[in-house]
């Protein structure tokens, strides 16, 4: 992350320029998480689209997805270039003005928050005049200036500390009782409050959460040993829900993106 990763740290969980060479035209796969995922392209305008759903397909300067449990395809000419961050769900409301629970499910572009997040919608023009160099902290600094900016707004725009906890807590796939018991809510009522926050029940927090853990292991340790380390019942569980969020069991995710890598475990698609 750019230079102000610990002012935006509680906001922000990653952000990165990127610049990749994808050897052709195609459509890559854009994974559910457990993060607002904000969009930056550089270039040529971002083609996104849910998967099997043509209809929703959308071509802008700028991309903004909430919460989702299904897989987005990301059309490209056969090179990506741009900017991405991964907001919290305290960044969604610090950053763009709204819970993230009003942008679950959706495919929206900058200008359609505008009304909240006006200052941002000047950053496609100003990431197409930069030097690549320099994209990741022009926006770290245009996120910074709008987290700065709405500090001394409504408390609107603050995440109430027991949701933020509890929210951050299903991101790591912790289990709802267990998140309910920590926080001191009855289920329904945690229900109710990180519905109202990310637009997801809690049970689904928790298996992106799960999910995301998941991803970040694949090629790094046998599959039966990710499913055990990430709370899955066993390598056949981890494999349904891959195919179930992603689209794809994981090894073809693997081939996908890391093509230079051999599948770890016997039997990767077991189950």
């Amino acid at each position: 992350m750019p230079r102000t990763a610990a002012a935006l740290a509680p906001y922000v969980a990653s952000l990165a320029a990127y610049d990749v060479d994808l050897g052709g035209p195609g459509v890559h796969r854009g994974l559910p998480s457990t993060t607002v995922t904000f969009v930056l392209p550089v270039g040529e305008p971002l083609e996104v689209s849910w998967a099997d759903q043509p209809a929703s397909r959308r071509r802008g300067w700028s991309s903004v997805s909430g919460l989702h449990t299904r897989p987005a395809e990301i059309h490209h000419s056969g090179r990506q270039t741009g900017v991405q961050v991964a907001l919290t769900a305290a960044g969604a409301r610090a950053v763009l003005g709204v819970p993230a629970a009003e942008l679950a499910g959706g495919l929206l572009e900058l200008e359609e928050l505008h009304e909240v997040a006006p200052r941002l919608g000047r950053l496609p023009e100003q990431l197409d005049a930069a030097e690549p160099g320099e994209r990741a902290g022009l926006v770290s600094d245009a996120l910074r200036a709008e987290i700065d900016r709405r500090a001394h707004a409504s408390p609107r725009h603050a995440v109430r500390p027991d949701v933020r906890h509890a929210v951050d807590l299903l991101a790591q796939g912790r289990s709802v009782q267990t998140v309910a018991d920590e926080v001191g809510y009855t289920r329904r009522h945690l229900g109710t409050l990180v519905r109202a926050e990310t637009g997801l029940a809690p049970k689904q927090v928790q298996r992106l959460g799960r999910f995301e853990g998941s991803r970040g292991l694949l090629g790094r340790a046998p599959l039966a040993e990710v499913a055990h380390r990430c709370g899955y019942a066993d390598q056949a569980h981890l494999t349904r829900d891959w195919v179930d969020l992603a689209g794809c069991p994981p090894s073809v995710w693997l081939r996908e993106e890391f093509p230079f890598l051999q599948d770890l475990g016997a039997d990767p698609d077991a189950g």
